[in-house]
């Protein structure tokens, strides 16, 4: 009888732990992936075929635009660079620089600058109006250098990333942001490839770690097996 009672509680004991991993796995899935953390910074573009704009791979301090390129910069908010906001104005070089005659050892490269709206814009800032420049350069310049030609001051962080064009906007540099509404979160410096592309948790573990919640359910399920298998040894002993 006493082998037979062991037995039958050796089998509520293993069902009792598959319950509790189910439940562990119910808690983890029902967290979720965190959402993406959105940023407010000046993405840079470059000017394709057919006044079209393709999102660049390398910032302006190291891309050396050729003679005829148009660059374009918006200020806008998004999580990476699928929702950046692109410049509203074409990519026309013959538009912006028909006025600029060649010269020998220049180039001209379109610049076009976007502002951004009302909503991207940081503290209820009113955002400048759009402008576009041909700016005439050495032709080793880097579009960084055509845009200074023409939109100073700029400003940068410590880490190279492009903050502000004609002094917009006047503080900050990648901000995070949160809420619909783009309200401020905490300041982000980072290295262009992180405000353009990264992403953070947006959960209550705002570092990308797991959240309150997802860890208080595990806590319970971890508590509750431990009652179980308490309670199988006080029933043997």
């Amino acid at each position: 009888m006493r082998l037979l009672r062991r037995m039958r509680l050796l089998r509520r004991t293993r069902a009792a732990g598959a319950l509790l991993l189910a439940g562990a796995v119910t808690v983890l899935a029902a967290a979720g992936p965190a959402q993406a953390q959105e940023y407010r910074y000046w993405a840079f573009w470059d000017g394709a075929d057919r006044g079209s704009w393709t999102y660049a791979t390398q910032g302006p301090a190291t891309v050396r635009p050729a003679d005829g390129a148009v660059e374009g910069f918006r200020f806008t908010v998004s999580a990476d660079s699928a929702a950046a906001g692109r410049p509203r104005a074409a990519a026309d070089f013959d538009a912006l620089c028909r006025a600029t005659p060649a010269k020998d050892g220049r180039k001209r490269i379109g610049i076009v600058i976007d502002f951004g709206t009302a909503a991207d814009a940081p503290g209820g800032a009113r955002p400048p109006a759009a402008r576009t420049a041909c700016a005439q350069v050495s032709e080793d310049a880097s579009a960084g250098e055509a845009l200074a030609a023409v939109a100073r001051p700029l400003r940068y962080d410590s880490n190279a990333l492009l903050c502000a064009i004609a002094g917009y906007p006047t503080s900050g540099c990648a901000d995070q942001v949160s809420g619909a509404d783009g309200t401020k979160d905490a300041p982000k410096g980072a290295d262009s490839s992180t405000a353009a592309g990264g992403s953070k948790g947006a959960g209550d573990g705002g570092d990308g770690g797991p959240s309150a919640g997802l860890l208080g359910g595990v806590a319970a399920v971890v508590v509750l097996g431990g009652a179980a298998v308490w309670q199988a040894r006080r029933r043997r002993g």
